[in-house]
């Protein structure tokens, strides 16, 4: 007995002559055929589109260097630039007074105001950096704080559209109304941050909170010293983001559900269309019993 394999198959063919064509079937077969496509469309672009998976972990090593990378951006509308400087100081010692590598100074309104812009690393310990006029060679006057925060960050420069992360949360505050001989004080609540991209790459950020007080501070002799400072404190909780891509057996099953889905779906509408119209002819006929 010749061997046939042809037994095995499981989706036996009914003759051509033997099918009967309808109009709402090929409604229904041109609607599964969109359907599908868009489906389809849509998780291919799913697939192709990196999911960002986030976690929380205490990181007793560090994760990153013992300093982080600062980035302050302020402007002081009514104090000029000979006077403006930043003094940093921390819980390991450090003490800087009118620090000076990598800031900038522009004079603005004619003059006598200034926008400060400074690129600085501090360690990873509690302290505090101030803009001031401590540093200055001669003190003016009068010391006016009122200022503006373009923005202040801490790390390297992640944008993350599509979660909502606090990167730069002093950015464009506005502090102009102020009295002018106040104090400006801002407490940070940082965050440790690392984004690891889909090759590997990891960036090191941080998140912070902060809170805001004003008030008038003396110094020697009952003068009045106001400065804007920022004093932080690192939490032991780091925030991880990485970014992942679904994998590939994921996207085939879900084709495959999509395609046999709608199909069975629309299959199973065109059986009861068909059976309705076929009953509805007999009614017509008077042949229901």
């Amino acid at each position: 007995m010749q061997f046939d394999i042809r037994r095995f198959d499981i989706y036996r063919k009914v003759p051509k002559d033997l099918t009967q064509p309808t109009q709402a079937g090929a409604i229904i077969s041109i609607l599964s055929a969109l359907v599908m496509i868009f489906l389809f469309l849509s998780e291919f672009y799913s697939f192709i589109t990196p999911e960002i998976v986030s976690e929380l972990f205490v990181d007793m090593a560090g994760s990153s260097k013992e300093r982080m990378k600062t980035s302050l951006n302020l402007t002081l509308p009514r104090l000029k630039c000979d006077f403006v400087g930043l003094d940093i100081q921390d819980e390991m010692g450090r003490h800087e007074v009118g620090f000076q590598e990598n800031t900038q100074k522009w004079e603005i309104n004619g003059g006598e105001g200034c926008t400060f812009q400074g690129r600085f690393e501090i360690n990873k310990v509690p302290g505090n950096f101030h803009v001031s006029t401590h540093g200055a060679g001669q003190q003016p006057d009068t010391v006016d704080m009122a200022h503006v925060i373009d923005g202040l960050r801490f790390g390297d420069d992640i944008h993350l559209e599509n979660i909502d992360a606090a990167f730069v949360s002093l950015s464009n505050l506005n502090k102009e109304e102020s009295n002018g001989i106040s104090s400006h004080d801002y407490v940070l609540r940082v965050v440790p941050t690392i984004y690891e991209k889909l090759d590997g790459t990891k960036l090191y950020s941080f998140q912070y909170t902060w809170a805001y007080k004003d008030y008038i501070s003396y110094g020697h002799g009952g003068r009045v010293m106001p400065a804007i400072w920022f004093r932080y404190d690192l939490s032991p909780i780091t925030v991880k983001y990485v970014e992942r891509r679904k994998p590939f057996y994921h996207f085939i099953t879900t084709v495959f559900a999509i395609v046999g889905g709608t199909f069975t779906v629309a299959g199973i509408i065109d059986s009861l269309l068909f059976t309705a119209s076929e009953l509805f002819k007999k009614f017509q006929l008077g042949k229901l019993t």
